[in-house]
């Protein structure tokens, strides 16, 4: 019977000698998953903390929740993780805000607020010094290892906000939640929009003006989602 087997084996290498080269060679390694981008969407004050009265008296607490949701929908639905820090009226301290964020290991936090008075959009970044990232940071401080990046996280949100047609303010602040955050983190304060007469063409009441700055915010982050994505 050896006869038989040791046809059998020439025709097997006959068969696998006429294939192509590709077929030949071992199955492709699985593709490699690409890495986890998460936005983490801090809707300031709530509960206890009412914050600001704003236009036509809403309280800053519902004006920034309201935010919260529309933006985590938009980003959502862009295939972008979100974790927030609140979903209803709840009271919730600058140190849990920081520990949420902290545990989702986020690529960006927006920290929003409302504000009465101004015009457009201020963005702020932390006060602290910048300083290399170390694997464990002072609590109140952790953010100096990432204000670079935060800074630069700024400058995408201002040019989309700008692209937007809406009046941008930059700034630096002292911010007790974004200050103890380990990832690039800005403070995104919403004011009424005023025209050229300074009178005020857009309130926080406006569901258009809302809807137009949470657009802008979330174009935002798809940008800064490319260029994390880039080696």
């Amino acid at each position: 019977m050896r006869w038989i087997e040791r046809a059998w084996a020439a025709l097997a290498c006959c068969a696998l000698a006429g294939l192509p080269a590709a077929a030949q060679q071992a199955p492709p390694a699985p593709a490699v998953p690409q890495a986890r981008f998460a936005v983490v969407l801090d809707a300031a004050h709530g509960g206890d903390d009412a914050g600001g009265r704003l236009t036509n008296g809403q309280l800053e607490k519902n004006y920034t929740l309201a935010l919260s949701v529309r933006l985590r929908s938009l980003l959502t639905a862009r295939g972008i993780q979100v974790v927030t820090t609140r979903e209803s009226d709840a009271t919730i301290g600058p140190n849990r805000r920081a520990e949420i964020a902290n545990h989702a290991r986020a690529q960006a936090c927006l920290s929003l607020h409302g504000s009465g008075s101004g015009s457009g959009v201020h963005l702020f970044a932390s006060t602290l010094t910048p300083v290399q990232p170390t694997r464990f940071s002072p609590w109140k401080t952790a953010q100096a290892g990432w204000v670079t990046r935060s800074l630069a996280l700024a400058g995408v949100l201002n040019s989309a906000l700008l692209h937007a047609g809406m009046n941008v303010t930059l700034g630096r602040s002292s911010l007790p939640a974004v200050d103890s955050m380990t990832c690039p983190a800005v403070a995104v304060e919403v004011a009424p929009e005023l025209g050229s007469d300074g009178k005020v063409a857009a309130g926080l009441d406006d569901n258009d003006y809302q809807a137009q700055v949470a657009e802008a915010l979330a174009a935002a982050l798809v940008e800064w989602r490319a260029e994390a994505s880039q080696p």
